[in-house]
C-alpha cells in the first residue's frame, strides 16, 4: 500500500483556494485525492467549491473526494471512550448524565477532530484545508506533548500486577488506580502514536498562503521557525495577488511604482526562503484550475522535503567537547530562551516552545554554552567527569 501525500495547507483568506486548486491538480494527474477542511467553522471551502461538505466523503471530481472535519463526533467519541467508567461516580453524586444531544464540541476539540482524521484517511493524496499557521502549530506539536503528559501522570511502570494490588492498597492506605486507567492510557498512546506518525511521515508537509500586499516577511520567519522547532519545514510559500509583470511598464505612475514595489519585496521573500520554493498567483484568477495551472503546470507541484538534520558533532579531541547542532531557520536571538532540566533540553522561541530529551552521550555532560547562528542553534556540552566513562 502506497503511503498518503499529505500537504496542510495554512495561510489567510486565500488558503482555501489553494487546497481546492491543489487537489484538483493532484486529482487530474491521476492520484485519488480527498479534501478535508478542518477548523474551518464559516465554511469558506465550501464557498470555494460550490458545494457543503459534510463528515463523510462525497465524490466532487474525477478522481477527487471532499469532506471535513467533525467536531462534535470527535468530541463524543474522547467522552464515549471513559462516559461508561465515570457512570458509577455520576450515581454516587446523584449526577444525571449528558445525553449525547446536549454534548457541545470544547475549544480545542477541533485539534483532536484533525489528529484524529490524518491518520484514517484513505486517499493517495491528502489535501487539508488546515487551521491557521500559528494554530498548525500548536496542532502538530500536541501529540508529542500528550504522550509526556501520560507518561508523568499514568507511567506505565507503576501497573502493578493484578494480584498484588490489594495487597499494595493495604500498604500504601489508598486504593490503586483501576485497570481501566490503564486500558484507557493504552488506547490513547495507540492514537497518539497513530496521529504522530501521520505528522512525522516522510509525505506529509505544510505549504504557506500569504497575500502580496501583507508585508510577511517577520510573520514568516516567525512560522518557519515553529515549524522547524517541531521538525517540520514548509514545501513551499504560496503568494497570491502578485501583479503582471506588464504592470512595472504602465503608463499609470501609482500603478507602476506599486508594482516595481511589489516586484522588490517578491524578489526579497524569495532570497530570505532560499531552501522554499516561492509559488505565485495572480490578483484573481477565474477558476480553481486556473490557480493550479498557475502553481504548478503540468509538474507534481512541491515535493516534502526534511527539515535539516539535528546532529551531535565529537569535538572532544580538539576542545573537549560535545555540539548538538540543532537547524532552526529563521530563529534570533532576542526570541531565544533555553533551560537544561535533568536529561531534557527545553527550547522556546518567542511563543513556541519544545522540551527535546537529550541524546544519551549528552545526558553525561553539562552545558558549557550556546550560540545561534545563520539558523542554526549550537548547545556545547562538556563531559561531567563524575559521570563520565574514564580512559
Amino acid at each position: 500500500m502506497t503511503a498518503t501525500r499529505t500537504i496542510l495547507v495554512s495561510g489567510d483568506h486565500a488558503a482555501p483556494a489553494v487546497a481546492a486548486a491543489t487537489a484538483l491538480h493532484a486529482a487530474g494527474r491521476g492520484a485519488r485525492t480527498l479534501l478535508l477542511a478542518a477548523d474551518d467553522p464559516h465554511r469558506t471551502l465550501d464557498a470555494a467549491l460550490g458545494v457543503r461538505l459534510e463528515a463523510g466523503p462525497t465524490a466532487y471530481a474525477p478522481g477527487l473526494s471532499v469532506a471535513r472535519t467533525d467536531e462534535q463526533a470527535a468530541f463524543r467519541h474522547a467522552l464515549g471512550e471513559i462516559g461508561g467508567r465515570l457512570k458509577p461516580a455520576l450515581d454516587l453524586l446523584g449526577a444525571d448524565p449528558l445525553d449525547p444531544e446536549e454534548l457541545t464540541a470544547l475549544p480545542g476539540t477541533a485539534r483532536l477532530a484533525l489528529l484524529r482524521a490524518l491518520p484514517a484517511a484513505d486517499a493517495d493524496v491528502l489535501v487539508v484545508l488546515a487551521p491557521p499557521p500559528a494554530d498548525l502549530i500548536a496542532t502538530l506539536a500536541l501529540p508529542e506533548q500528550l504522550e509526556r503528559y501520560l507518561a508523568r501522570l499514568v507511567p506505565e511502570q507503576r501497573q502493578a500486577a493484578r494480584a498484588l494490588r490489594p495487597l499494595l492498597a493495604g500498604l500504601a492506605g489508598v486504593p490503586m488506580p483501576a485497570d481501566w486507567l490503564y486500558e484507557a492510557r493504552a488506547k490513547a498512546t495507540g492514537a497518539l502514536a497513530a496521529a504522530r506518525a501521520a505528522i512525522t511521515a516522510p509525505g506529509t508537509s505544510v505549504r504557506l498562503v500569504t497575500a502580496a500586499d501583507a508585508h510577511p516577511f517577520d510573520e514568516l520567519r516567525r512560522i518557519r521557525t515553529g515549524l522547524a522547532l517541531h521538525g517540520h519545514r514548509p514545501d513551499a510559500v504560496v503568494v497570491h495577488g502578485v501583479l503582471p509583470d506588464a504592470a512595472a511598464d504602465s503608463p499609470d505612475p501609482w500603478l507602476a511604482a506599486l508594482a516595481r514595489r511589489r516586484r522588490d519585496e517578491l524578489d526579497a521573500l524569495a532570497a530570505g526562503c532560499a531552501d522554499v520554493p516561492v509559488l505565485t498567483t495572480g490578483p484573481a484568477e477565474a477558476t480553481l484550475e486556473a490557480v493550479a495551472d498557475r502553481l504548478y503546470g503540468a509538474g507534481p507541484g512541491p515535493e516534502p522535503r526534511p527539515a535539516g538534520p539535528w546532529t551531535v558533532e565529537d569535538r572532544l579531541a580538539a576542545d573537549g567537547l560535545l555540539v548538538w547542532h540543532l537547524a532552526l531557520p529563521g530563529a534570533e536571538r532576542a526570541d531565544l530562551d533555553l533551560v537544561r532540566r535533568g536529561d531534557e533540553l527545553v527550547i522556546g522561541l518567542g511563543a513556541h516552545r519544545r522540551v527535546l530529551a537529550l541524546p544519551s552521550a549528552l545526558r553525561r555532560c553539562t552545558v558549557a554554552g550556546a550560540g545561534l547562528h545563520d539558523g542554526v542553534l549550537a548547545v556545547r556540552f562538556a563531559p561531567d567527569p563524575a559521570l563520565w566513562p574514564r580512559a
